[in-house]
């Protein structure tokens, strides 16, 4: 069997995988990130998980730098995004649109930059794990198994594939195991914004609540949400109550975030499969009323669909700590922090057709503590992105991609630390940590007046 030996390994490719990689190579380390598709971006890119939400808090403070930061102002040199929006949906203070094409471009330079080792096409498969140690993974290629030998993993996989493998604990869904629903994304081009600003104008009271109509002549609108009486009057088969699309990134492009299949397990290959085709079709069923029914739209076609359904939401991996509701909720500081969000807990529910919205106090943010990354029974593996160890309600903050960055950049940055100097994850001194990601660019708003507490258990 073909064989890597590296000093870290990276799996999985998507937004917290890519920061993950430049940030232990960046470190020093020897790095390798696997992928199991033939470009980098995961749902950013496969997926059209499209504009970025969320760098600042509602207030409008900048709260996740570093990477992240650094992707979008070269996306900007190139042309390829506009920077920091304000969300006209009023969900949010801003988003970040993106070309997601210039992105994959960009993921690979960086990486080759940092001097990172990349493999494309790769799937991890299993992993072996003896005494609270994983020794290796094996990944599935074109030219047969691969087993990868690294001191550090860092899964950044999504699903916490590696975690799983390797025996650690892990929950999924909400308190019934249900998770939030995929969605079908895709692109139309030939969208007359125009008509829509003008329809908003006349019906505000056909809009999500915090929508920024009034505001509409000094700032571009980049998100919709509402047309709800047109939705209702359509009655389709599809459990939202409204329309939602954001514009671009082309300037008559909109990237449309309707399609909602529930009650499906995305960790079931059958049930995957089942959601990839039903997916397609609704999105043939929406094109279609989007041109009959919503202004702006008469002469707009699809363009591109997801190369693959959108995942939300599968396992949460148990961790030293599990972040809650109440944490987010509360803008919660930890002294282990790592990484901070302000995005608000946003659940679509998994067997309704709502949204469930909790918004932070104060308009803050909340910490990321590193204990959410480092799961119980393996002390050399890193946990990175949505599958973290959090509850249903926290991680459906902490999902989403600038978080993911965020949690990449941080687990990256451990996983070099610990293979240095021959450390479990968990030894990893937190001071060391912060100053190497501070360095790096990360916001972790550590000038806060705290008292220190003591290292907690899973809660």
């Amino acid at each position: 069997m073909n064989e890597y030996r590296v000093d870290v390994a990276v799996l999985g490719g998507g937004p917290a995988g890519i920061a993950a990689a430049v940030a232990a190579a960046r470190n020093g380390a020897r790095t390798l990130l696997a992928e199991r598709y033939g470009f980098l971006g995961g749902m950013s890119t496969l997926a059209l998980v499209y504009p970025w939400m969320t760098f600042h808090t509602a207030a409008g403070e900048q709260v996740i730098r570093g990477i992240a930061q650094e992707i979008v102002d070269r996306l900007m040199r190139r042309n390829a995004s506009p920077g920091h929006l304000r969300d006209t949906i009023g969900f949010v203070h801003t988003l970040t649109p993106y070309h997601p094409e210039a992105f994959k471009v960009l993921a690979f330079d960086m990486l080759q930059e940092a001097g990172a080792e990349l493999l494309l096409h790769a799937w991890a498969v299993d992993a072996d794990c003896v005494g609270g140690e994983l020794r290796s993974v094996t990944l599935q290629t074109k030219s047969g198994p691969v087993r990868v030998r690294a001191r550090m993993f860092v899964d950044a996989t999504g699903d916490g594939d590696i975690a799983a493998f390797a025996g650690a604990p892990w929950e999924q869904g909400n308190a019934n195991g249900k998770t939030q629903p995929m969605t079908m994304k895709f692109r139309m081009r030939g969208v007359d914004f125009s008509e829509i600003k003008a329809y908003m104008r006349r019906h505000p009271e056909d809009f999500y609540r915090k929508s920024l109509i009034s505001e509409l002549d000094r700032l571009p609108l980049t998100g919709v949400a509402g047309f709800y009486s047109k939705w209702r009057e359509a009655a389709l088969p599809i459990p939202r109550d409204g329309v939602l699309l954001f514009a671009g990134p082309g300037e008559d492009e909109a990237v449309v975030n309707v399609s909602r299949v529930s009650g499906l397990n995305p960790m079931d290959a059958r049930d995957l499969t089942s959601a990839e085709i039903e997916g397609r079709r609704q999105v043939e069923m929406i094109e279609s009323f989007l041109r009959q029914s919503i202004p702006g739209f008469g002469r707009a076609r699809v363009t591109q669909v997801g190369t693959q359904i959108g995942v939300r939401e599968t396992r949460r991996i148990a961790g030293k700590y599990v972040l809650t509701g109440e944490d987010v909720l509360t803008g919660r500081r930890f002294p282990d922090a790592v990484a901070r969000s302000g995005y608000p807990i946003d659940i679509h529910q998994p067997e309704g057709k709502g949204v469930t919205e909790g918004f932070i106090e104060a308009g803050g943010a909340y910490d990321i503590p590193y204990r959410c990354l480092l799961p119980q029974g393996v002390f050399n593996l890193v946990m990175a992105g949505r599958c973290l160890s959090a509850s249903h309600e926290a991680q459906a903050t902490a999902r989403l991609t600038p978080s993911c960055m965020a949690l990449g950049q941080a687990a990256g940055t451990a996983a070099a630390l610990a293979a240095a100097d021959g450390r479990s994850a968990e030894d990893v001194p937190i001071e060391l940590l912060q100053e190497r990601l501070l360095r790096g660019g990360a916001e972790l708003g550590l000038d806060h007046d705290i008292t220190p507490e003591p290292r907690e258990g899973a809660s």
